[in-house]
C-alpha cells in the first residue's frame, strides 16, 4: 500500500513538473498590429513561426481600436502602432513596458485613386472640384489624423488658401476606422480619391489602384512604435519577435511593402539587458 502511495505521489510530481514546463513555453504569441502593417507583419509572423515554432496570433485593426481593446483588458504580448499617440496613451496608463518601446519604421501618405480614374484626379488641386468623392480615416485613426494635418498644411499655404480646406472637407463622403477600408473603397470604385499610406498600394492592388504623390512639403512622416505590454506572460519571446522585426530580414520585408525601416542605435537586446526589473514585471 505504501509503495503504491509513493508511486502515485511520484507520478503527481511528474505531471506537475511537466505542466509547469509547458506553461513556461508559449504555444502562441499575440501581436496587436496597425492595419497598415497587415502584409508586412503577416510575412514576419511566418518567419517567426518558422524560426521558433511559436504561432503568432495577429490582430490587425486601427491603432486606436487596438489601444481601446488593450485598455479594456484584451490580452496582447506586443503592440505595434501607426502613431505615437496611441502608444503613449497606453504607456501613460502603465499598460506598456515603456523601456521596450521604440520606433521601428516610418511611412507617409499619398492620394490613391481607382485605376480608371473617373474623376480625372491628377494632383492635389483636383480634389476640390465639385462632386469629387473623397474618403479618409476618422480623426482618431492615425491615417485620418495625418490626412487632416495635410489638409491643414495645404489650407495654410497661400498657394492653396483657406477655401481649399473648406472645399476638400465638403467633398469627404466617408471617414473610415481602418485604412484598409479606405483602400478597399477606392479599389471598388466607391469613391474617387482617398488618403492612404504609400505602403497600402501593394503589388496585388496595383492593377486596381494608382497613387499620386504628396510632396514632403505637405506630407506627414508617420512614425511606427512597437513594444511589449506589461501584461505579456512571454516577454522574452515578445522581445525576440521585436528583434526579428528590426533585423535585416525584417527590414527587408518592411521595405518591400513600401515602409522606411529605422535602424536603432541601441539594439533591443541591449535595452532588455539594462531593464531587467521592468522586463521581469512584464
Amino acid at each position: 500500500m505504501i509503495k503504491r502511495l509513493v508511486l502515485l505521489a511520484s507520478m503527481a510530481v511528474l505531471v506537475f513538473s511537466s505542466s509547469a514546463v509547458s506553461a513556461d513555453e508559449p504555444e502562441e504569441l499575440v501581436v496587436f498590429t496597425a492595419a497598415s502593417l497587415t502584409g508586412a507583419f503577416s510575412e514576419i509572423a511566418e518567419m517567426y513561426e518558422d524560426e521558433t515554432g511559436i504561432k503568432v496570433v495577429s490582430n490587425f485593426d486601427g491603432s486606436q481600436a487596438l489601444r481601446t481593446q488593450i485598455e479594456h483588458g484584451a490580452y496582447a504580448d506586443v503592440f505595434a502602432s501607426a502613431n505615437n499617440k496611441q502608444m503613449n496613451a497606453l504607456k501613460d496608463l502603465g499598460l506598456m513596458n515603456n523601456s521596450s518601446v521604440s520606433i521601428f519604421t516610418r511611412n507617409k501618405l499619398s492620394l490613391i485613386i481607382p485605376k480608371d480614374n473617373p474623376a480625372e484626379i491628377s494632383n492635389l488641386r483636383d480634389i476640390v472640384k465639385p462632386g469629387v468623392k473623397i474618403v479618409i480615416g476618422t480623426k482618431d485613426v492615425p491615417v485620418g489624423d495625418y490626412a487632416l494635418q495635410i489638409i491643414d498644411k495645404l489650407g495654410n499655404d497661400s498657394a492653396y488658401g483657406p477655401e481649399y480646406k473648406e472645399k476638400v472637407l465638403a467633398n469627404i463622403i466617408s471617414q473610415e476606422t481602418n485604412v484598409n477600408y479606405v483602400v478597399t473603397k477606392i479599389a471598388l470604385g466607391e469613391a474617387d480619391v482617398g488618403f492612404a499610406y504609400v505602403s497600402d498600394v501593394t503589388l496585388e492592388l496595383s492593377s486596381r489602384v494608382s497613387q499620386i504623390e504628396i510632396t514632403d512639403e505637405y506630407n506627414i512622416i508617420a512614425e511606427y512604435p512597437i513594444g511589449i505590454t506589461t501584461e505579456s506572460r512571454y516577454a522574452a519571446e515578445a522581445l525576440d519577435f521585436i528583434n526579428l522585426v528590426k533585423s535585416e530580414e525584417g527590414r527587408a520585408v518592411l521595405e518591400r511593402y513600401g515602409f522606411s525601416p529605422v535602424l536603432d542605435s541601441v539594439a533591443a537586446s541591449e535595452v532588455s539587458g539594462t531593464t531587467e526589473e521592468p522586463m521581469a514585471a512584464a
